[in-house]
C-alpha cells in the first residue's frame, strides 16, 4: 500500500505485514493446541479487533463460533475517557462455553475488566484474553493477557484495524502515531 508523504511523516513503523502474519499464526497455533478437545467462542471487540480476528480465525485449526461486542472508552481521544459504554451486546449463548475475548490492544485494562464482568454474567465455563498488542506499562487494573501477540511499552498505535478518530484502520501494518 502506498501512503501519501504527509501521512508517512506522522507514522513510525512498529510491525510490518510479515511480522503480523507470523505473530497471528503463532498465537492461533497456541490457541488451537490449548482448546483442541473443546469448543471455543471468540468474542471480537469492535471495531479495532475486526481485522485481527478475521486473520486469527482463519489460522485457528479447531472449530470456533464467533460473536462481537462493541464497547467504547476512547471516543476521538488518544487516552481512555474512563467512561465505558457498551454499544453492541453479545447475541450468542455463552453459558458453560470457553470464551476467548479478542482485542486489538489492551491498555489500561479498565474497558477489558468491564467486558470480562459483563461476559461472566452469562456463566461461561472460562474466559481468556487474546490481544494483538499488550500495552502493559499503562495498566491500571490487574488483567492477564493469556495470548499476547506483541508487547509494547508506550505510544499511540494505528493500523491493522486500530484507529485514531476512525482514521488509519486500513493500514496493513502497525505504526506509532507521532503526536
Amino acid at each position: 500500500m502506498k501512503l501519501e508523504k504527509n501521512i508517512m511523516a506522522e507514522l513510525i513503523p512498529v510491525l510490518n505485514e510479515d511480522e503480523i502474519k507470523k505473530l497471528v499464526a503463532d498465537v492461533a497455533q497456541n490457541i488451537s493446541d490449548d482448546y483442541k478437545d473443546s469448543e471455543i467462542v471468540l468474542i471480537g471487540v469492535l471495531k479495532g479487533a475486526f481485522v485481527f480476528m478475521a486473520d486469527l480465525i482463519r489460522k485457528i485449526t479447531i472449530p470456533v463460533k464467533i460473536d462481537f461486542v462493541a464497547i467504547s472508552s476512547y471516543g476521538s481521544n488518544t487516552v481512555s475517557s474512563g467512561k465505558i459504554k457498551l454499544t453492541r451486546e453479545i447475541e450468542i449463548d455463552l453459558k458453560n462455553k470457553n470464551i476467548l475475548i479478542v482485542e486489538d490492544i489492551v491498555d489500561t485494562g479498565l474497558t477489558l475488566k468491564y467486558l470480562i464482568d459483563y461476559i461472566e454474567s452469562f456463566e461461561p465455563k472460562s474466559v481468556r484474553i487474546c490481544a494483538l498488542l499488550d500495552k502493559y506499562e499503562r495498566r491500571e487494573t490487574k488483567i492477564n493477557v493469556d495470548y499476547p501477540c506483541h508487547r509494547i511499552e508506550k505510544g499511540f498505535v494505528v493500523g491493522y484495524g486500530i484507529d485514531y478518530a476512525e482514521d488509519y484502520r486500513n493500514l496493513p501494518a502497525i505504526y506509532h502515531l507521532k503526536q
